[in-house]
C-alpha cells in the first residue's frame, strides 16, 4: 500500500493543489485518455447510460463539443487529436470548484436549508459526503433521512453515516445510474416529506436531482462528462472534478477540510 503524509490542518490552496497531485486525484490521473473520449462519444451518441439523468436533448450531439467542455470545465487534454495514453485533471479547477460549492454550503448553512447527501461511489466519497452532512447538520441544517423500504428492482436504497447509496446482499453498491434519485424523490413524495433544499451528490444521483429542479451540487470525474454539462447549462449549481476513487479514501481529507473551512464551517471527522 502507498503510504503518503495527510495534513491533519486545513491545507492551504497551494498545499491542496500539491496534496491533489501527489495523490492523484487531479492532475494525472489514473484514468485513460481512451476511456474518457469513449465516454464522451457515447453521451453525444444518445446513451442514456451516460447522461446521468439529465436531459440533453439533442444538444450535445458532437464528440468535439463534449471534449471542449471537459478541457474547459475539468481540465482534460483538449487537444482532439490526442486519442490515447495519459488523461489530466487540473488541479487549479479543482480547489477553484470547491471553492464554488463551499459558497454553496455556506448559504445552505445560513438558511438552515434541508440537505440531501448522497453517493454511486461508497467505496470512495462516503466520508467526504458524510463530514460535510455533519458539519451541516452541526450548524443547524436538516440532514434529510429518506423513507424506509425503497428498491431499485433487487437492490435497496438505504442511508448510511446520513449519506443514500444503494445496497445488495449487504455490499454497498457502485452505480451511476439515476433510478436510486429517483425511487428517493418518489417515495419522499409519497410519504409526505418535502423535496430537499439542496443536494450533494456525484453520478445519476446529481444528475436526477438537478433535473428535477432541486440545487444540486456534485463532485465528477473526467470520464463522467454530463454532469459538467449540467453545469454549463445550470441544471447543476457546482460541479468539483477529480478522480472520485483514487487508492486510498483517506487522500480526500485534506480536500474536505479545505472545503468546509472555506464554507465556515467546522470539519467533522
Amino acid at each position: 500500500m502507498t503510504h503518503m503524509p495527510i495534513p491533519s490542518a486545513v491545507p492551504s490552496r497551494a498545499e491542496l493543489i500539491d496534496h491533489l497531485v501527489r495523490t492523484r486525484a487531479a492532475g494525472d490521473v489514473a484514468t485513460p485518455r481512451e476511456i474518457n473520449l469513449s465516454h464522451y462519444r457515447s453521451l453525444a451518441d444518445g446513451d442514456r447510460h451516460f447522461w446521468f439523468g439529465l436531459e440533453l436533448g439533442d444538444r450535445w450531439t458532437d464528440e468535439g463539443d463534449v471534449l471542449a467542455v471537459m478541457a474547459e470545465r475539468c481540465g482534460v487534454n483538449g487537444d482532439p487529436q490526442h486519442r490515447s495514453g495519459q488523461d489530466t485533471i487540473a488541479p487549479e479547477l479543482t480547489v477553484g470548484a470547491l471553492e464554488r460549492m463551499a459558497a454553496v454550503l455556506r448559504k445552505a448553512a445560513e438558511a438552515q436549508a434541508r440537505v440531501l447527501f448522497a453517493t454511486g461511489h461508497p467505496g470512495a466519497l462516503l466520508e467526504v459526503l458524510s463530514a460535510t452532512a455533519s458539519a451541516l447538520h452541526a450548524a443547524g441544517c436538516e440532514i434529510v433521512d429518506i423513507p424506509d423500504g425503497l428498491h431499485v428492482n433487487d437492490e435497496n436504497v438505504v442511508q448510511v453515516c446520513d449519506v443514500a447509496m444503494l445496497e445488495r446482499a449487504a455490499r454497498l453498491r457502485h452505480t451511476h445510474s439515476p433510478a436510486p434519485m429517483e425511487a428517493t424523490l418518489d417515495g419522499m413524495v409519497r410519504a409526505g416529506q418535502p423535496l430537499p433544499d439542496l443536494v450533494v451528490a456525484d453520478h445519476g444521483w446529481a444528475g436526477y436531482a438537478g433535473q428535477r429542479g432541486i440545487d444540486t451540487v456534485a463532485y465528477a470525474d473526467c470520464n463522467d462528462p454530463a454532469l459538467f454539462l449540467g453545469e454549463l447549462e445550470g441544471t447543476i449549481e457546482v460541479v468539483v472534478p477529480l478522480d472520485d476513487h483514487i487508492s486510498n479514501p483517506r487522500f480526500y481529507a485534506p480536500m474536505t477540510a479545505y472545503l468546509l473551512d472555506r464554507a465556515g464551517l467546522t470539519a467533522q471527522f
